[in-house]
């Protein structure tokens, strides 16, 4: 059964052809602000990734990565899932120095994806890593880093509605930071996505951290790989939309595991593992940078900007027919 619900008076603001250009028009302007505000240089990123690096991103740790073997290799190759521990190998390995970071063009395949208004199988996000000193492992480096990312954003919507004058959308630059553990002593009865949901129709920009681990009511947020964000330095970038009438995730980053937190992490996920494989070894011996960074949607970010009602609107993926007929009959043009 599908779950994509569009609202009964959704129209799209923009033409298939304008939806296109906008498309186009914000990937280009957020991503030079984006560099700018992170002191950030782009590089090349990977589609597959040899498994036995231990590189590619668990997420939660049950999903599947797309997996195919190489004959000219005579090894089997995945498909990245994201490049959160790739990143941090690529600053080691590119000579990056404190302060300085890269961006990615990020594609990805997540075939255990459940499909609805804001989840494809195909996943599109601007991965940027950059390294940081000891010191800046905090919580007030994390936010002003936050900030920084929604003034970009808000930047970026700025110049858009320049261009595309019959857009409407309106995003808060004010971000309200609270943990995993306070709001859901807030919202107590409620599960973490709709305490989400009540949380971002008031605050309508939030930062949600510390997730991974199990909070004070012993339970746990949301899943999080243990070993590239520190647990209790990251956090969800996630605004309002009004048009779904419901909180947008748009980003997930943090400050990195340093050895200490890798090796707690692993304990308490089960995963000891790995601290065998070339990427962990290199994460315990102290010999990779200390980094803060994250993904942002790309796909997710085009939908709150340009008001649109479905992620396929603005990438083209696959969908179950059901789906299809549903935007069919609401005059959803997927991609």
């Amino acid at each position: 059964m599908s779950k994509t619900i569009i609202p009964e008076e959704y129209f799209s603001m923009l033409s298939l052809y304008e939806t296109q250009e906008a498309i186009g028009t914000i990937k280009s302007i957020f991503e030079k602000k984006l560099s700018m505000a992170l002191r950030l240089k782009r590089v090349t990123a990977p589609v597959v990734i040899d498994p036995l690096t231990g590189l590619n991103d668990d997420l939660n740790g049950v999903e599947r990565p797309v997996s195919f073997d190489v004959p000219a290799l005579q090894k089997d190759a995945q498909v990245v899932h994201s490049l959160a521990k790739w990143k941090r190998m690529a600053l080691y390995r590119y000579d990056f120095h404190v302060g300085k970071g890269l961006l990615a063009d990020m594609n990805a395949i997540r075939r255990d994806e459940e499909l609805d208004n804001t989840h494809s199988i195909y996943v599109d996000q601007w991965d940027w890593e950059k390294i940081i000193r000891k010191e800046d492992r905090n919580l007030d480096y994390l936010k002003e880093t936050v900030r920084r990312i929604v003034n970009v954003i808000c930047n970026t919507l700025d110049e858009v509605k320049y261009h595309f004058e019959s857009l409407r959308t309106e995003l808060c630059r004010d971000v309200t930071f609270i943990t995993s553990s306070e709001l859901a002593a807030l919202y107590p009865d409620r599960t973490p996505k709709e305490r989400e949901d009540l949380f971002a129709k008031e605050h309508k920009t939030i930062f949600i951290m510390q997730i991974g681990d199990v909070m004070e009511n012993g339970e746990r947020h949301d899943g999080r790989a243990p070993d590239y964000d520190d647990w209790a330095l990251n956090g969800d970038l996630l605004f309002w939309d009004e048009v779904l009438g419901h909180a947008l995730e748009i980003s997930s980053m943090g400050i990195r595991v340093d050895e200490k937190s890798l090796d707690e992490q692993l304990n308490k996920a089960g995963c000891n593992e790995r601290r065998k494989l070339p990427f962990h070894k290199m994460l315990l011996e102290g010999k990779l940078p200390l980094t803060i960074g994250g993904g942002i949607g790309q796909s997710r970010l085009c939908m709150l900007m340009l008001g649109k009602a479905h992620i396929g609107e603005v990438q083209s993926s696959v969908w179950d027919q059901e789906t299809m007929e549903i935007c069919r009959s609401a005059g959803v043009e997927l991609l």
